[in-house]
């Protein structure tokens, strides 16, 4: 489709809802898609089968291009505007097949002081406020997978804090009927790891009863935070547990930006449901001397917050000596916001070092960079509104 600008150029939001939508049926069609290769989210949103893949495998492979961290401009033209214009430039100019693939942006900065990361002007995604604001709902997924994660963890210290081993096992194993018990599919996963050869709960002594469901964790070595899709500095530090239900249980923990939890990192970079499966399976969530000093089979300590010193460079070679991924400003290629272009003789510190054991890499935190930003004086939250008229969202940049 040709692109019709006008001058003076509108707001990039005006630009996107102006703009034609074909139905995402008839797009998946120009890749050779059919609609029985997507799960459709309403006319102009769908998922693709992951099996395309496997029809698809014998066909030429094309050329990737990777649009890296480049410092914005002014305006706000970054990764994604690049990225945008650079593919109508070879698609609509150049008459080469071309696909944009860009990350469902987060709907903190969205709210924040960024704004939206659909791109800008005439090279942007659309539904532009669609593609901001939840999209399929994918952020929301991993938000909750996290935080279920996170009330488990409490949830089994909880549990394990009254219960004898026999009544734990009981309430794992509950007999049916009949009397007999059962593992569960993940129990008989944990059972593997353990090399416990059993497939009948009756059959575990005592001591491997024990083994299998007490987990015995020290709450004060749980690195794995909660998260939320929202800029709120205020969650960093918290205390839970306060409740007279929770028996005294309390202890500090802290929230992370949605984007930031392992499980995005496993998301984007499994191969599939069972490669996915895998990894969430390898997720680590305490760090504990013994841990690094008992345990065998693998890697099984992450870096703490920050790690001890004299145990750094034993949980680097336990996890990988690479460094493939770092969090740091999106604002220079230092940690120093205000040091553009390519800036050169610098030193880059190294505040923190964490792991995501599940998805297979060490990230290092540099300069003050947060996990959970926050909002500042003005956000742009304040110019979001609803068109009544139209029902359409204004305001988004």
């Amino acid at each position: 489709m040709s692109l019709k600008p006008v001058k003076p150029v509108p707001s990039d939001i005006e630009i996107a809802q102006a703009t034609e939508l074909l139905p995402i049926v008839e797009v998946a069609g120009m890749l050779g898609l059919g609609e029985d290769d997507l799960d459709l989210y309403g006319k102009h949103k769908a998922k693709i089968h992951l099996d395309v893949l496997d029809r698809i495998k014998d066909e030429p492979l094309g050329h990737y291009v990777d649009v890296t961290a480049i410092t914005p401009s002014p305006l706000g033209e970054g990764k994604t505007t690049t990225t945008v214009g650079l593919c109508q430039a070879l698609g609509a100019h150049l008459g080469k097949k071309v696909i944009t693939v860009v990350r469902q942006p987060s709907m903190g900065p969205t709210f924040g002081i960024k704004g939206g990361a659909a791109g800008g002007g005439y090279s942007q995604i659309v539904p532009m406020e669609d593609f901001n604001l939840h999209l399929t709902g994918d952020i929301h997924a991993v938000t909750v997978a996290d935080d279920l994660l996170a009330a488990a963890i409490d949830a089994r210290i909880l549990h394990e804090y009254y219960q004898e081993d026999e009544k734990l096992f009981t309430s794992f194993c509950p007999p049916d009927k009949q009397g007999r018990r059962r593992f569960s599919p993940t129990m008989l996963r944990r059972l593997q790891k353990l090399g416990l050869e059993k497939t009948d709960p009756d059959d575990l002594t005592p001591d491997e009863r024990r083994r299998m469901f007490r987990l015995d964790i020290d709450p004060a070595s749980i690195t794995w935070n909660r998260v939320i899709d929202v800029n709120d500095r205020f969650l960093r530090r918290v205390k839970i547990g306060l409740g007279p239900e929770e028996l005294g249980l309390a202890r500090a923990t802290g929230y992370d930006i949605s984007v930031a939890s392992e499980i995005m990192a496993i998301l984007a970079l499994s191969r599939g449901l069972r490669d996915m499966r895998e990894r969430l399976g390898r997720i680590v969530i305490v760090a504990t001397v013994r841990a690094l000093k008992m345990h065998g089979g693998g890697p099984k300590v992450v870096a703490g917050r920050p790690l001890p010193a004299e145990y750094a460079d034993e949980n680097i070679e336990l996890l990988g000596k690479g460094l493939p991924n770092m969090a740091k400003t999106h604002l220079s290629l230092s940690h120093n916001p205000a040091w553009k272009g390519v800036p050169r003789n610098f030193k880059l510190p190294v505040r923190d070092i964490r792991a995501s054991v599940g998805a297979g890499f060490l990230y290092p935190l540099c300069g003050d960079i947060r996990t959970m930003p926050g909002l500042p004086t003005r956000p742009a939250f304040y110019d979001v509104d609803l068109d009544l008229a139209t029902g359409k969202v204004v305001g988004l940049f």
